[in-house]
């Protein structure tokens, strides 16, 4: 009997924004990002892999986690500051429910934020003991989650060919970042914004992964079309295995009529923080702050006569329909490729970004909680990557075309009018970073010191979401001074090395700053022999 398989891939990153000695204060926007995700998307994550867990539900799902994420998600300055940030929310709740009176449905609207706070508070800090990362481990170990690795600080590779030094780079980092944080080497690597280029198959091939996944185009538009298109794996000459992206995933749950946009489900777009006072906001909100999101969301998504309150029963029939319905597309577009596969299993791949998933569309991970739930019920197998590999050599062989799931599927946005004035100074860089490893190769002490930094901050500025935010106009003074700060440190290295000089306390303060990769060796830059 033939099965009708889907593998769902949770793409989790989240650029390096972390700031202390009261920097958090003058950027709360940028700051709030990642307490936001910790609230919205990794918790609840976590609780629904622990309620399938309970239920004896069989599930599977592919995670990629980046090196900047985990860092992050690791880091003890990060978690205390989160929890300041949960008890700033509590306190606003309590205001809240003050102002909300006597009016019951705004008063369960309240109650409802308010005690998802409460939660969030309990289980960040005694459920999962402040360690959010470890918990995703063990759901790796016992096989539930099966684990990807990418690119150190996301960056658009195709952009990096004619520099395949800093590509192994990229990888090397993720690479390390995955033997550092949850102790095993993937098979499978993620590409950042799925960007393909000819040539980077065989740098992936030669660190030992096994298969990548590419945009549709990518795998139609090669120089043999594959017989079973997007439904089964192809490999490269050197036996790389691809796996091509499920277009419509994307457009079922964001599109202009995605599940996401039903009337019953909360509107995220509609915060507090952006309609009420500063003196109602305090002390979450000072007089004179920035307005930020409050998490406090009392609204559902109809417009006109039909909007109303939020209510979680009504989301919640919702999510079962529309899980029902994700499953049944899904299925139909199965059905129409068994016929074709002359006896193959058809596979469709699915992905979606974890920053979507619980921030932009709040239910969503009660909705996947649920697509696993009926799947396990129906004649449909969510699985995994490597069971699908079990004979990648007697895969068709194909030739993929360069692809990317950013723009118009090439990455445009990732270079053009609005950030195109930044890849001079990388590429620059990345001559420099090369060069420092070749006439460095074997220092200690604090010339190594120093190295590890210049190879941290060069691949921080080649971090991916600086073009991104850049193009879609998201703090852009933010990101300019970062991409700036990161390209002026490098250059501070560059320049002591050659005059043999350092200063130690403006070293020492970086390394405070930007913790993150205390495995980096800058050596990952040399020339392979």
């Amino acid at each position: 009997m033939q099965n009708k398989n889907i593998v769902l891939l949770i793409n989790a990153h989240h650029a390096y924004i972390r700031h202390i000695n009261g920097e958090e204060k003058k950027y709360p926007e940028e700051n709030a990002l990642i307490f936001e995700a910790i609230s919205d998307t990794y918790i609840p994550l976590l609780n629904m892999f622990a309620a399938l867990e309970r239920e004896n539900v069989p599930f599977h799902v592919a995670m990629v986690f980046s090196a900047t994420l985990c860092s992050l998600l690791s880091d003890s300055i990060i978690q205390e500051q989160y929890i300041e940030w949960l008890d700033k929310r509590i306190e606003l709740g309590k205001k809240e429910l003050e102002r909300a009176g006597d009016n019951i449905k705004l008063s369960a609207a309240v109650k409802f934020c308010y005690e998802k706070a409460n939660r969030d508070k309990i289980d960040f800090t005694e459920v999962y003991e402040q360690n959010l990362l470890r918990a995703f481990v063990a759901y790796v170990k016992k096989g539930y989650i099966e684990l990807l690795a990418t690119a150190g600080t996301y960056a658009f590779l195709p952009h990096w060919a004619d520099m395949p030094e800093v590509i192994n780079a990229q990888i090397e980092t993720g690479l390390y970042a995955c033997r550092h944080y949850f102790g095993i080497k993937p098979d499978g690597f993620w590409l950042p914004y799925l960007g393909y280029k000819p040539g980077i198959e065989q740098i992936l091939r030669a660190y030992g992964f096994g298969y990548t996944i590419l945009e549709t185009h990518g795998i139609l538009y090669s120089d043999i079309t594959p017989d079973d298109g997007i439904f089964y794996p192809a490999r490269c000459s050197n036996s790389l295995s691809v796996f091509g992206r499920d277009p419509e995933t994307e457009r079922d749950l964001f599109g202009i009529d995605g599940f996401s946009t039903k009337n019953s489900y909360r509107d995220q777009n509609r915060d507090i923080g952006f309609e009420l006072t500063p003196e109602q906001l305090a002390p979450f909100i000072s007089e004179g702050d920035i307005r930020v999101p409050t998490g406090y969301h009392y609204w559902n998504h109809a417009t006109g006569s039909g909007a109303a309150v939020y209510e979680p029963s009504a989301a919640a029939e919702q999510i079962k329909e529309d899980a029902g319905k994700f499953l049944d597309r899904k299925a139909k577009k199965l059905d129409a490729a068994l016929d074709l596969m002359r006896g193959k299993n058809p596979v469709l791949v699915c992905t979606v970004d974890a920053a979507t998933i619980g921030q932009k569309w709040y239910e969503a991970i009660d909705w996947l909680g649920e697509v696993l739930r009926q799947a396990a019920s129906r004649n449909i197998r969510i699985t995994t990557f490597e069971e699908i590999l079990e004979d990648q050599f007697s895969l068709q062989k194909i030739h993929p075309y360069p692809s990317a799931n950013s723009s118009d599927g090439y990455g445009e946005d990732l270079l053009d009018s609005s950030n195109g004035w930044m890849i001079r100074y990388l590429h620059k860089a990345g001559e420099r970073m090369i060069d420092l490893a070749e006439r460095f190769p074997s220092d200690t002490g604090l010339k190594a010191r120093l190295l590890n930094m210049g190879a941290k901050e060069f691949l921080l500025a080649q971090s991916g979401e600086w073009p991104k935010m850049l193009h879609d106009g998201q703090s852009v003074e933010y990101v300019k001074k970062r991409f700036r700060e990161s390209i002026i440190a490098f250059t501070t290295v560059f320049d002591s090395l050659g005059s043999n000089t350092v200063s130690t306390e403006w070293l020492t303060n970086l390394e405070r700053c930007h913790t993150l990769f205390p495995w980096m060796n800058y050596r990952i830059f040399s020339r392979k022999k």
